[in-house]
């Protein structure tokens, strides 16, 4: 599946409330730790709104955090592969370095180390894929209120705006 639009983006981020819950039981990313159970609709909010805070300017990390979490969406139950699900769906729509950075962001640190040391990602995207994993860890608190998704309309629309600008120039 691939998104088109920031409407049908809005509308499967609405539709993660509740839901799903990984392999284990618990709701939020399989295989990662949780602690207490947070809604994967906050968690994805919480993530944002931690990048948001720590990098204000780099609006594309912050959508990166919004929707990392989808293809738990597109696939339930399935608990491999979702970043390259959620990278693949997103492309288009948000652009190539909001796919990798969800696509990078299911490596481990060691993963991230090799790919850069053998030429393949470049060592300011895996500065940028490490603070998406922090974020990622870190919002994972049950009642903190990191506001509503609508909030997060005009930003999706910048970087989706942006993302269509550079595919322009790319076909041209």
């Amino acid at each position: 599946m691939e998104l088109r639009s920031v409407e049908e983006l809005m509308d499967l981020l609405h539709a993660c409330r509740g839901g799903p819950e990984g392999s284990d039981g618990r709701r939020g990313a399989p295989g990662r730790p949780s602690g207490a159970s947070v809604d994967p609709h906050e968690h994805a909010l919480q993530t944002a709104a931690l990048l948001r805070r720590g990098r204000p300017a780099d609006k594309e990390l912050q959508v990166a955090g919004l929707v990392h979490a989808i293809g738990q969406l597109l696939r339930p139950g399935d608990d491999t592969g979702h970043a390259d699900l959620a990278a693949d769906a997103v492309r288009p729509l948000l652009g190539e370095r909001v796919a990798r950075l969800i696509r990078l962001s299911a490596l481990g640190p060691d993963d991230l180390v090799r790919r850069h040391a053998g030429g393949w990602v470049d060592a300011a995207l895996v500065e940028d894929v490490l603070t998406l994993r922090q974020a990622d860890e870190a919002g994972r608190c049950p009642g903190v209120d990191a506001g509503v998704l609508e909030d997060w309309r005009t930003v999706l629309e910048l970087v989706a705006e942006r993302a269509a600008g550079r595919a322009g120039r790319v076909r041209a």
